[in-house]
């Protein structure tokens, strides 16, 4: 029968001893009852589930004891076996819960039964539960009795509001503050609990049991007792744990965390949307994330915190905090923090939690929008982590190029020149050799590398154009491993392109420059490219017919592209753009062609670009020509005139 009882009920501490991190009221407890020193009334008070009632009852039952003064119940006599967990109970102790009968009718009844002599036992002891519903009323009728009791008569408040209890009635009795359980001693306790009980729970899913607890006993084990009733073969695991108590899994926190590090967007965004699909509550999401986060600001401040026992995690777990913190600098991360805190307040109530999780997410992607304090210091440690990033050739090169100022020391007094010999002119040291760039780059991972993904495409701009199109506007990183840079196309035209036109080296060339990493460069087809998109045109070079002597007009054809086998001859080879034709030989070349095809002179084509972008963009002056000139200066053709036939 007992076993059908609630685990709280089941393993209600029955002396002071086994009460759970409430040291600081049961010691002297217990000391006053040793040394015989008991007052008429005590006051316990704290939060629910954190023992008072229970510190009541054993109290009563030391008072009550045969072998008294002492200072645990002995649990042999007969008041003791009356008032033990599952026994019938004693007619001297009196329960009495103020939430139904806290009124001053009540409290004249107390009154008149409180001078009857206990029946059985030594004192009559009266354990008025949730006190502070007695009315104002009740407890005045209450106040002579409490302040001159008979010496039978003993009085235990318990409440969760003291405050609420009235100063007269206070200043009456000892009191006594609980407090809630500190995490690491609840969650051994539950763990010993599991023992007794004969089910396995995995590490993982006990720390979300604490933290689903809130520090109280009563609900820890109320908690623990559903988790127990739920448990297959296996346990209580980790995924029973997070899918019963609502909270986030560690891999959807460990997903979003790594993109928030990376500046990954879409990343982010697809797990906002994963949060959705799957119907949890946003607000539980935005909560779980700001304790992640919580955690790595500890973990970036101490890094051994989980090893010294500041946060109470697994050791999978603990591993994986040290190594996200790693990717953040503090300021970023208390930004981020700051960010999430202020959101979950605005989403108190809100009709659009979604909404507002989305704007989190995207306050904390672009701390370039924050002009306060924080928005700074979080994009200079943005900063200062890509200079930790640079190869040493790069930072003493910055470093040398970097004025010095050099302090002036008075001159010495001139002495008189000793004339010695001349020693021989010591050879100039040979130069280090330089050191070669490492294969895997100064402990780089994926996030780092799409952090470094703008700068390593801005040096290929400055060494090919070509290659700095190709992967500008086809490509993005999709892996690193083992000095590998796994590098996806939306097409396989693409791919080919950058394979055949020898752009690897360049893009590896580039990652030594900027990162100091010599990576291999590995191009795939990226498997989550849309196969379905449109493929970009080929505009195929009219047939010259003026030369054949045809009449035949020369009208461009106009395909779907195929994959490029591999770029022009001039960029492949990384030699200059070959010059555009003179203007003099076109127009002479036009006159006599047009003439006789037409009748008409051709139009002068209109420049419709800016003058202010053209005359402050150069990359854009370049990149603006028209259809002929793109020919001639990309394919090194000659385009003598577009032919029209009526």
């Amino acid at each position: 029968m007992e076993h059908n009882l609630a685990l709280y009920r089941r393993y209600r501490p029955e002396s002071f001893a086994e009460v759970v991190g409430q040291d600081h009221v049961t010691e002297p407890l217990r000391a006053a009852l040793a040394n015989n020193r008991v007052n008429h009334a005590y006051l316990f008070s704290g939060p629910r589930g954190c023992g008072k009632t229970t510190s009541a009852r054993i109290l009563a039952r030391a008072l009550n004891c045969e072998k008294a003064p002492i200072s645990d119940p002995c649990g042999e006599c007969q008041s003791c076996r009356d008032l033990a967990r599952g026994g019938p109970g004693s007619l001297d102790v009196i329960e009495i819960d103020a939430a139904s009968h806290g009124g001053v009718d009540d409290a004249r009844d107390l009154r008149e039964r409180a001078f009857f002599a206990p029946v059985s036992s030594r004192y009559k002891v009266y354990i008025i539960d949730e006190a502070h519903m007695v009315s104002s009323q009740g407890f005045n009728a209450l106040l002579k009795l409490v302040e001159e009791p008979p010496e039978h008569l003993k009085f235990i408040f318990a409440t969760t509001e003291p405050e609420k209890v009235i100063a007269t009635i206070r200043s009456r009795t000892h009191h006594y503050p609980f407090r809630l359980i500190p995490p690491r001693v609840l969650s051994d306790y539950l763990s010993e609990i599991c023992q007794r009980e004969g089910v396995p729970i995995e590490p993982a899913a006990l720390p979300l049991v604490v933290r689903a607890g809130a520090g109280s006993a009563r609900d820890s084990l109320s908690i623990l007792d559903q988790l127990l009733g739920g448990a297959g073969p296996g346990g209580v695991t980790y995924e029973i744990a997070t899918g019963l108590l609502g909270y986030t899994p560690d891999t959807l926190l460990d997903e979003v965390v790594d993109a928030f590090s990376a500046g990954d967007g879409a990343t982010v965004f697809s797990v906002v949307d994963k949060v959705i699909e799957t119907g949890q509550d946003p607000r539980r999401f935005t909560e779980d994330l700001l304790r992640r986060l919580r955690d790595l600001v500890i973990v970036a401040a101490v890094p051994d915190a989980p090893t010294t026992g500041l946060l109470d995690v697994p050791a999978d777990q603990a591993e994986r905090l040290v190594a996200q913190a790693a990717r953040f600098g503090r300021a970023d991360l208390v930004r981020a923090a700051d960010c999430v805190a202020a959101g979950l307040t605005e989403m108190r109530g809100a009709t659009t939690p979604r909404l507002l999780l989305e704007l989190i997410c995207a306050r904390v992607l672009l701390p370039g929008a924050d002009h306060s304090t924080d928005g700074l210091t979080a994009r200079l440690d943005r900063m200062e982590r890509r200079l930790e990033m640079a190869p040493p050739a790069a930072v003493q090169a910055a470093a040398a190029a970097a004025p010095t100022a050099v302090p002036v020391a008075p001159a010495p007094v001139a002495a008189a020149p000793v004339v010695e010999p001349a020693a021989p002119p010591t050879p100039p040291p040979a130069p280090a050799a330089p050191q070669p760039p490492s294969a895997a780059g100064p402990g780089l991972g994926l996030a780092d590398a799409r952090r470094l993904w703008p700068d390593l495409l801005d040096k290929v701009k400055e060494k090919r154009r070509f290659t700095w199109i190709l992967l500008s506007q086809n490509a993005q990183v999709i892996g690193l491993d083992g000095g590998i840079l796994t590098v996806g196309f939306k097409t396989s035209g693409a791919k080919d392109s950058f394979v055949g036109g020898g752009s690897e080296e360049i893009l590896r060339q580039a990652a030594i420059e900027v990162i100091g990493a010599d990576w291999k460069v590995e191009a795939i087809v990226d498997p989550s490219a849309d196969p379905d998109a449109g493929a970009p045109v080929v505009i195929q070079p009219a047939t010259d017919s003026v030369t054949s002597g045809t009449s035949a007009p020369a009208v461009p054809a106009v395909e779907p592209a195929t994959p490029v086998d591999r770029p022009p001859a001039w960029i492949a080879e990384d030699r200059p753009a070959p010059p555009p034709p003179n203007p003099e030989t076109i127009a002479s070349v036009r006159s006599n062609i047009a003439p006789t095809r037409t009748g008409e002179q051709p139009a002068k084509p209109v420049d419709t670009r800016d003058d202010d972008v053209r005359a402050d963009d150069q990359d854009l002056e370049e990149d603006s020509l028209g259809g002929a000139d793109l020919i001639v200066r990309e394919l090194g053709a000659t385009v003598i005139d577009q032919i029209t036939h009526d």
